[in-house]
C-alpha cells in the first residue's frame, strides 16, 4: 500500500523502469501532500481564539480531509491496479476475428477502468479546492502561505490527472462514452485551475503588502 511506503521508497519506485507508480500515481500522492498542508492549517487554527466563530466549521473540514487524504492513497494504489489489465490487454493475440473480438471487448473494459480512477482523483481535487478555499478565509493567518503551497499541489493533481484521463479515453473504441468523460474531465480542468489561480493570486498578493 502507497500510504505504507516511505516516501524514498515510492520515489525509488516511481524513477523505475516499472510502468507503476506512474503520473495517475503521483498525481494522487500530490493531491494528498496538498490535502495535509490544509489539515495542518486547519489544525494550527483551531483552538485559538482569534478564530473561535470558525472552530466547528473547521473541525469538520479537517475530518473531512483526512477522509479525503485516505482516498488520494487508496487511488494512488488503484491506478496501479487498473494498469495491470490494461498492460495485458495490449498484448493479446489480434490475428482471428474471435480474437480480434475479444481483444477488442478486453481493451474496451480496460481503457474505460484506467480513465475513471483518474477521473476520480480529479473529483477529490476539486473538493479539496473548496476546502482550500474556506481556509484562505478563515485558515490562520500566518499558515496562509501554506494554504497557497497546498493549493499548488492540488492544481497539479488535478491537471495531472486529466493527461490520464485523456491518454485512454483517446485510444477508446466507444467514441460517445470517450467524449463524454473527456468533456466532464475539461470541464473540472477549466473550473479547477480558475479556482486554483484565484485562490493563490488573492493569497500572493496578501503575501506582498
Amino acid at each position: 500500500m502507497t500510504e505504507k511506503k516511505t516516501i524514498e521508497e515510492f520515489l525509488g519506485e516511481l524513477s523505475s523502469k516499472a510502468p507503476v507508480p506512474g503520473g495517475g500515481g503521483a498525481s494522487a500522492i500530490g493531491g494528498a501532500i496538498g490535502n495535509g498542508l490544509g489539515q495542518m492549517v486547519a489544525n494550527l487554527t483551531i483552538g485559538k481564539k482569534k478564530y473561535a466563530e470558525y472552530e466547528e466549521e473547521l473541525k469538520e473540514l479537517l475530518e473531512r480531509m483526512k477522509e479525503l487524504q485516505r482516498g488520494f492513497t487508496d487511488l494512488a494504489d488503484r491506478d496501479g491496479e487498473v494498469f495491470a489489465p490494461l498492460a495485458a490487454a495490449y498484448r493479446l493475440p489480434y490475428e482471428t476475428d474471435l480474437e480480434k473480438q475479444y481483444k477488442d471487448q478486453v481493451m474496451e473494459a480496460s481503457l474505460l477502468a484506467a480513465s475513471l480512477i483518474p477521473m476520480q482523483i480529479m473529483e477529490t481535487c476539486m473538493e479539496m479546492l473548496a476546502i482550500l478555499s474556506v481556509l484562505a478565509e478563515k485558515g490562520s493567518r500566518m499558515a496562509i502561505s501554506d494554504v497557497g503551497v497546498g493549493v499548488q499541489f492540488i492544481r497539479a493533481s488535478l491537471t495531472g490527472a486529466a493527461m490520464n484521463v485523456f491518454i485512454n479515453t483517446g485510444s477508446m473504441k466507444n467514441r460517445d462514452e470517450a467524449e463524454r468523460l473527456n468533456e466532464r474531465a475539461q470541464l473540472m480542468i477549466d473550473r479547477g485551475t480558475e479556482a486554483a489561480d484565484e485562490i493563490y493570486d488573492k493569497i500572493l498578493k496578501g503575501l506582498k503588502k
